[in-house]
C-alpha cells in the first residue's frame, strides 16, 4: 500500500469531517461563498430589529445552516454585539431537551462567556448569579452542588457536564422551574443586562441545532412553549427543522411571536421544468460553488474533476450528503488501496459509495412510503405536504424542497436511484 497516499486520503477525510465550520481557522481553509443572500437577511434583520426580537432560522438539515450561522456570529462580533453561539447538542442531552433547559442554557452560556472573556462584571452581581445557578428546588441537591463549586471545580463545566450526562440534574431543573419560567428569564435579562452595562454592547444569543431534535420533540417545544422562550428581552436566533413550518397552525404560531422566520433554501441545479429530463443542463454557478467544496478537501490528483461533478449532483444540493459522499468515496478508495495501490476516486469507487448510501435510507424508509415518493416525483408536490408521512421524508431528507417563484419538491438523487432500481420508476432513457 502506498503510505503517502493513503494518508492524503486519511486528510480529505479528516477534512471532510470539518462540518459545520466554526473555527475562524476553518471558515478560512474551506469555506466557499454559500447562502449570502440568507446571510445578508440575517444580518439585515438584526440591524432593523429590535433589541429584544426573536428569530427562526430554518432549512433543511445538512444544508449548511451551522457554517452560516458562525459566519453569521462572526459578522455580529465584528458589528460590536455580544455574541453568544453555541449548540444545544454541546448543552443538554438532545433525547431530553425541553423549553426549560434551553433558557437554563442560555443563562448558563451568557455568564459563562462574560466570565471567560473577563466582561468586568460587578462582583456582587457576579456572585449572586453564581449562587443562583446552585439553587435548585430540592435542598439536598442544592447542597450538593454548592459542595461541588465550594471544591474548586469550575461551575460552567460543572452545570455544562450535568446537563448533558445527568438525568436527575435535567429533571430537578425542570422541576425547579417549570412553574417559574419568568424566573429563568429575568435571570437571563439579569445577565444580559450585566453584559451590557460592562461591554456597552447589546447581547445576541444563537441557538443552533435545536432542527436536530425528533419531530415530534421540536413541535411540543415550539408549539406549546413559545411564549416560554420569546420571553427573554434579548436577541435570540433559534433553528428549526423546515419539515416543522410547512403545519400551519403551528407557523400561524410562529409567526405571531418572532420577528422573522428566514429559510435557507437547498441549492438547486436544474429549474423543475427540465429536472427530470435526461440531457437537462444543471446550473453551472451552483454546480461550480459546491465543486469548490470538494476541491479544498480532495487532492486533485485523488479524484479526477468529472467525478468530484458527478458527486455534486449526487447529493441533490444538499451540503450534508456532498460531505457524506465524499467520505464515503474516501473511505471506499482507502479500502482499494490493499489490492491497488495506485487506486484513486473513480467511477467504481463512486458506485461503491452510492450503493453504500442508497442502502443506508433504505433500510430506515420502509416499503409503505413508496407510493408517496412516487407521486411527489411525478408531480413534484404531495398529496398532503402537511401529512405525519411528508414531513418525516422531508425531515429525513428522502423529499427537498426548492424555490423558483413557487416551491416545488423533489426526491433526493439517491432515492430517485433506488426507486428506480425497485422499477418504480421508469429508467434512464
Amino acid at each position: 500500500m502506498e503510505t503517502d497516499r493513503l494518508d492524503r486520503l486519511t486528510q480529505a477525510y479528516r477534512n471532510l469531517e470539518l462540518f459545520p465550520l466554526i473555527e475562524p481557522a476553518q471558515i478560512k481553509a474551506f469555506r466557499v461563498e454559500y447562502g449570502k443572500r440568507t446571510l445578508a437577511k440575517l444580518k439585515q434583520e438584526i440591524q432593523v430589529s429590535q433589541p429584544d426580537s426573536k428569530l427562526i432560522f430554518t432549512g433543511h438539515r445538512g444544508c449548511g445552516k451551522s457554517t452560516l450561522l458562525a459566519q453569521f456570529a462572526q459578522d455580529m462580533r465584528e458589528r460590536k454585539l455580544f455574541v453568544v453561539f453555541f449548540s444545544i447538542a454541546d448543552t443538554v442531552e438532545m433525547s431530553d431537551v425541553n423549553h426549560v433547559n434551553i433558557l437554563y442554557a442560555i443563562a448558563l452560556q451568557l455568564l459563562s462567556q462574560a466570565t471567560r472573556l473577563q466582561v468586568p462584571i460587578q462582583e456582587a452581581t457576579k456572585q449572586a448569579l453564581l449562587t443562583w445557578f446552585t439553587q435548585t428546588k430540592s435542598q439536598i441537591y442544592s447542597d450538593q452542588l454548592k459542595a461541588e463549586y465550594s471544591a474548586g471545580v469550575d461551575l460552567f463545566k460543572l452545570l455544562t457536564g450535568k446537563l448533558q450526562k445527568e438525568d436527575t440534574f435535567r429533571e430537578e431543573i425542570k422541576i425547579t422551574y417549570e412553574r417559574r419560567v419568568s424566573e429563568l428569564s429575568r435571570k437571563i435579562d439579569e445577565i444580559a443586562a450585566a453584559i451590557q452595562i460592562a461591554t456597552k454592547k447589546e447581547v445576541l444569543v444563537v441557538i443552533d441545532d435545536l432542527d436536530k431534535l425528533d419531530l415530534s420533540v421540536v413541535e411540543s417545544i415550539y408549539r406549546d412553549n413559545i411564549n416560554a422562550l420569546t420571553s427573554p428581552n434579548i436577541r435570540i436566533v433559534y433553528t428549526i427543522p423546515i419539515s416543522v413550518v410547512r403545519e400551519l397552525r403551528l407557523l400561524a404560531t410562529l409567526e405571531s411571536a418572532v420577528s422573522q422566520i428566514i429559510l435557507l433554501s437547498v441549492t438547486k441545479f436544474y429549474p423543475q421544468e427540465v429536472a427530470h429530463q435526461a440531457e437537462a443542463e444543471p446550473i453551472a454557478a451552483n454546480v461550480e460553488m459546491l465543486l469548490s467544496v470538494l476541491q479544498r478537501r480532495i487532492p486533485s490528483d485523488l479524484a479526477a474533476p468529472e467525478i468530484l461533478r458527478q458527486m455534486v449532483l449526487l447529493s441533490g444540493g444538499v451540503l450534508r450528503e456532498l460531505v457524506r459522499l465524499g467520505r464515503e468515496c474516501c473511505r471506499e478508495c482507502m479500502l482499494a488501496l490493499e489490492d491497488n495501490p495506485a487506486a484513486t476516486i473513480d467511477a467504481n469507487i463512486l458506485a461503491r459509495a452510492v450503493k453504500n448510501l442508497r442502502h443506508q435510507f433504505d433500510r430506515s424508509l420502509g416499503s409503505q412510503l413508496y407510493d408517496l415518493l412516487v407521486t411527489v416525483y411525478q408531480n413534484f408536490t404531495p398529496p398532503d405536504a402537511r401529512s405525519a408521512e411528508f414531513l418525516e421524508l422531508l425531515h429525513g431528507l428522502y423529499v427537498l424542497e426548492y424555490e423558483n417563484d413557487d416551491l416545488w419538491y423533489d426526491l433526493h438523487p439517491l432515492i430517485t436511484d433506488l426507486l428506480r432500481r425497485k422499477h418504480l420508476l421508469p429508467a434512464v432513457a
